[in-house]
Order: C-alpha cells, then sequence, then structure tokens
C-alpha cells in the first residue's frame, strides 16, 4: 500500500499536477548518510533535521534553548553534574521505547571507547571536532527517565551542544541490526521517516504516524538533488519542485518579479574561506598566507556572485555572532604588496599548487565554480598558478578533512549560535585531528589555550573578550582567506506555507503545508 501511494504520487507530479500534502524540495546534492552521528555536512543534516531529535532544540527562529526529548533538566552547583528528565510517552521510529538507556545509547556509542559500536573508521567527527571527549568524564541511565552527565570541567557551550544532530536520539535495535549500514536505515523519533532513498535520485520521507507531538502537515517530503543550480530554479519554475535553496543570487531579481514564488531572506550565520593547508609547502609559510589574503579581491566576489546578499569577511565569525572582533582590519586587496610578500618568502616568480573546489553549491558559496575561477585569476596576477581541482561532494569532504588538498574552499553555517562553534571546530589544534574540521591545519598552542579559558567561563561577555583575542590571533596567523558571510535564502512556490528560516540553516518542514 506505502509504495502504491509513492507511485500515485510521482505520477501526479510527472503529469504537471501535485497533492498538496507531498512536497518536493530541491537541493544541489545528496545526502552523504543519515546517521547523524558519523554525517558532518549540511546535505545529510538537512534530512536528518527531520528525522531525529535531541535532548533539547532550539526556538524557531533563533538559538534560544528549550526542551524537546528531556521535558527538564538541572544542572549542580558546580556545573559538572547535569541531570536530564525525560519524555516517557515517545517510541522512535520502529517501535522501540525511546527512554534513558535508548539515550545512553546514542550519546555513549560516541564516548565510550569499550561500546560495541564505537569503533567504526571515521565515524563521530563531530563528537572529535566539538571536544566532547574532553568534556565529558562519564554518562549513565539510573532509571528508565533520568540521564545523568557528568563533565570534566565547566562549559558554557555544553547545553547549546546537545542541540545538535549528532547528539540525536538513534534506535539501539536499529544499530545493532543493520551495523555500518545503518546510515542507509535512520530511526528516529522525528515528525518523518524514511521510506526510500534512491542514491542520487530521490531520498523520501513520509509522516509519522506514531508522532508523540503534533503531527506533521504533510504525508510526503521528498528531497531531490539536482546540481545545476539553474536546473534546480527551472525546475522551481515548472512546478517540478516546490522548493529549492542555495538560490543562484542572479535569479533573485527574477524571483521576486514572479507572483508565483516567494523568497525567504535571513542573514546568514556562515562564513564562506579558503583554507591554505599550512602542513604543505609553502603554506607553512607566513609570508606566502599574507600574500594569498592581499591577492584575492573578496569584494569583487561579492559584487559579482552574490548580487549583494552577501559580505565581504574579515574574520571566522560573521558579525551578526556575538564576540565579533569589529576592531580588526581586512587586509586590503593589493597585488603590489601580494608580489613582494612572496618575492621575501623566496618566491621570485610565484609557485604552481592546486586550488581545490566545492563540486555544488553550498548556503555560502552559491557559486563555487564561478568563485574558483575568480580566485585563480586574482592568484594568477601575483604569479601563483593555481589548477582548480573538483572531486564529487563526499569525497572532496573526506579527502579535505584529511589533508589532501594544498587550498581549500569550504564554509561553515553555524550550529549552535555560539563562537565556539566556528573558532573551536574549524580553529583549534585539537580540531586538526584527521579527518579534520580544522583542515587549514593551524595549530597555535595560544589558540588553545583561550579557547579552552572561554569554554570554562560562564559569564558571557568574558567569553567575548576571549573570542576578540582569538580572532586577532587568527587574523595575524592567517591559516584562512576568510571570503564571505552570504545570506540566507530559501525559495518556495507561492503555496507552501510554514517553513521558517533558522540561523543555523535547518531544514524543519515539521509545520510546513501547501494551501490551494
Amino acid at each position: 500500500m506505502k509504495r502504491w501511494w509513492l507511485v500515485l504520487g510521482l505520477a501526479w507530479l510527472s503529469c504537471g499536477q501535485h497533492p498538496l500534502d507531498v512536497l518536493v524540495f530541491g537541493r544541489g546534492s545528496d545526502s552523504v548518510g543519515l546517521d547523524p552521528a558519523l554525517e558532518n555536512d549540511g546535505e545529510s543534516f538537512k534530512v536528518c533535521d527531520n528525522l531525529y531529535e535531541t535532548l533539547v532544540t532550539y526556538e524557531r527562529q533563533s538559538t534560544a534553548i528549550r526542551p524537546l526529548l528531556a521535558r527538564s533538566w538541572e544542572v549542580s552547583a558546580d556545573r559538572l553534574v547535569w541531570t536530564f528528565h525525560l519524555r516517557t510517552d515517545v517510541s522512535l521510529h520502529d517501535g522501540t521505547p525511546f527512554n534513558a538507556p535508548a539515550m545512553l545509547f546514542s550519546l555513549g556509542r560516541q564516548f565510550f571507547a569499550d561500546h560495541p559500536f564505537h569503533q567504526v573508521q571515521g565515524a563521530f567527527k563531530y563528537w572529535k571536532d566539538m571536544g566532547m571527549d574532553e568534556i565529558i568524564a562519564g554518562m549513565e541511565a539510573p532509571d528508565d527517565s533520568t540521564l545523568v552527565v557528568r563533565l570534566k570541567e565547566p562549559n558554557a557551550p555544553f547545553l547549546s551542544n546537545l542541540a545538535m544532530n549528532f547528539c540525536a536520539a538513534v534506535s539501539p535495535t536499529a544499530v545493532e541490526k543493520y551495523g555500518r549500514d545503518y546510515f542507509r536505515h535512520p530511526v528516529g523519533t522525528g515528525p518523518f521517516r524514511l521510506v526510500e532513498w534512491r542514491k542520487d535520485e530521490r531520498l523520501v520521507l513520509e509522516r509519522n504516524e506514531d508522532y508523540w507531538g503534533e503531527k506533521a502537515r504533510l504525508r510526503r517530503l521528498i528531497f531531490k538533488p539536482v546540481q545545476d543550480p539553474s536546473v534546480r530554479f527551472l525546475e522551481l519554475k515548472t512546478g517540478a519542485v516546490q522548493g529549492i535553496d542555495d538560490l543562484n543570487p542572479e535569479l533573485v531579481p527574477e524571483v521576486q518579479a514572479d507572483p508565483q514564488l516567494q523568497l525567504l531572506i535571513q542573514p546568514g550565520m556562515n562564513v564562506g574561506y579558503l583554507a591554505m593547508n599550512m602542513d604543505r609547502h609553502p603554506f607553512d609559510n607566513h609570508l606566502v598566507r599574507l600574500a594569498l589574503n592581499h591577492a584575492i579581491d573578496k569584494q569583487s566576489l561579492v559584487d559579482n556572485f552574490y548580487q549583494g546578499l552577501a559580505q565581504a569577511a574579515v574574520n571566522p565569525i560573521p558579525p551578526t555572532m556575538w564576540g565579533y572582533n569589529d576592531t580588526i582590519a581586512a587586509y586590503a586587496h593589493d597585488p603590489e604588496r601580494a608580489v613582494e610578500l612572496l618575492r621575501q618568502a623566496g618566491f621570485p616568480t610565484g609557485f604552481d599548487t592546486e586550488l581545490w573546489a566545492m563540486p555544488v553549491s553550498r548556503p555560502y558559496m552559491p557559486q563555487p565554480d564561478k568563485i574558483a575561477q575568480a580566485i585563480q585569476a586574482d592568484l594568477a596576477k601575483v604569479g601563483v598558478r593555481a589548477q582548480i581541482v573538483q572531486w564529487e561532494w563526499g569525497t572532496y569532504l573526506d579527502k579535505v578533512s584529511n589533508g589532501e588538498h594544498p587550498m581549500a574552499l569550504l564554509g561553515w553555517t553555524g550550529d549552535n549560535g555560539d563562537p565556539d562553534n566556528f573558532l573551536y571546530v574549524l580553529l583549534d589544534l585539537a580540531a586538526a585531528e584527521k579527518p579534520a574540521a580544522n583542515i587549514a591545519f593551524y595549530r597555535s598552542e595560544e589558540v588553545h589555550r583561550l579557547l579552552g579559558e572561554a569554554r570554562r567561563q560562564p559569564d558571557q561577555a568574558l567569553r567575548a573578550h576571549l573570542y576578540r583575542q582569538v580572532q586577532e590571533l587568527v587574523h595575524r596567523d592567517a591559516p584562512w582567506v576568510p571570503l564571505v558571510h552570504a545570506t540566507q535564502t530559501i525559495t518556495f512556490g507561492r503555496q507552501v506555507r510554514g517553513f521558517a528560516l533558522h540561523p543555523t540553516g535547518s531544514h524543519w518542514f515539521h509545520q510546513v503545508f501547501l494551501e490551494q
């Protein structure tokens, strides 16, 4: 019966009709996987947002924390013991009861070295990158509705971290059944469940009729990968899909002029950057890294490829985030200065290298091909001859996290509204351990000390002061060329209602519906 409804729904789509309880969403790439503890890419989390839930979550349009699978919690006076009181009316998609042992399994497989599902090659990148092993001393489930987490030291971002996808509840039954293939057979507690996944063709979710809360208004949610942004937009115009993200900024005027379309816009909590691999020559040379910061015309990138929906970046965190250091002056676009710095570094005629570029559009970089070409041209003007290299998206992420690149374009959308989520995850020396999120392989003991102190400090004003110091050091050492902070956009047909942009870039379709 379920298969029949899917075939009927897709047949309606193919003949230009569309049921009002089915939404097809076009995106730039397929998910890499659907195990929230293993994935670290936005296309995977875009689906996981709708399959899984965490102990706590964010408010609908802010990063303020509210309860979800935990009804309530308390923390000890020394801020070391967190006790979570869990909901008792929740089941996982496969009928497994959600309880404290299930939550302990979900977090424990990432934490306990002797857990039967801990030894997974390249696994638990987010857990590692967020420094959870350095934060948590232990955890236990004293009864079915209570989870206790003990910390090694006070940690200010801890509660916000628990709202992130990697801390979601998964089904112990499903993990035990599927083992290493669980990422293809996800089972959570969320408002949708997976019914079909044809790689690079479609990924189909259906409403979870046994959901513990208010049920989703859509019966089906279909994610369709369409890599070419122009083709993706054409499918939206023709009604083959009802929503798309990562809109080519050049198309914004056309969207705004079309009464059949709607454009949602919000300042982006993101950064797009060029990372220089400091483990590889010549990017171990500080003068070379400074030269590239002067060589690249960031404002030209904003003007030509973002149509005003971005601003040139100075720091690794966006200026809308607390703790941003607005006293730091950007490196001026100065090709002559870049040539002189390269001469001082021992490269009077420049050098040959590779510039790795993403194969798919991302929220922080909707036209990576064109941006790579523009950067390539800027570098050529100062004698740096860069060959552009691209890989399939999942392969690209694997290779850059293992340091195979000389230079690579990448970016980040903040997960929890805390500067720690940018600065620690992307630039701390602990994050330079392969597979690394710190793909510049920048290792500063002083930055590490300041970030550790900021994590222990409960006072936000003092934390902000420490983060401003970190940004000064990163600016001085120049492991990146920070490029842009992009405005977040999403485009729907006029009949789509109920979607809210979120600062984290999360795609929650729980309250979305289509009207006549």
